[in-house]
């Protein structure tokens, strides 16, 4: 079996996540935990960005910016939420903020339960011509 995408990274923010949803309990506003989350994984050693934008082009001219809630050591984009479960919609809009940084893995940490839900999804690399494969 292939190793996984910054696996000691990963755990290290699942366990940050689960410490903070059993500090704080279920049940509270997304942006709490995304800030408790910062506070625990920084505390952790972690460089941790909140709230960076990425410039967004179409054919060369720029329409906005992609802003991921968080970004874990230059390597994972980080987004917490507080949902039933996550949805098509959760796991496109990582699609679209992997494709736009160019980093190769999303997590989207779910803090609606007591105990914590995670899904990972990771960009395949390819050859620079081809377009990236992406799965969860």
């Amino acid at each position: 079996m292939d190793k996984l995408i910054h696996e000691e990274l990963s755990r290290d923010i699942i366990g940050a996540a689960m410490h903070v949803v059993n500090e704080m309990k279920p049940g509270l506003d997304e942006k709490l935990y995304e800030r408790a989350l910062v506070i625990e994984l920084r505390r952790r050693g972690h460089v941790v960005e909140a709230q960076k934008k990425f410039p967004v082009f179409y054919q060369s001219e720029l329409i906005g910016n992609l802003t991921p809630d968080l970004i874990v050591d230059e390597k994972v984009i980080v987004d917490p939420k507080v949902v039933a479960a996550f949805n098509e919609a959760h796991i496109a809009q990582m699609v679209g903020y992997l494709t736009i940084t160019g980093l190769e893995l999303a997590l989207l940490l779910n803090f609606k339960s007591a105990r914590l839900e995670w899904k990972r999804v990771v960009r395949e690399q390819r050859q620079a011509s081809e377009r990236p494969d992406l799965y969860v």
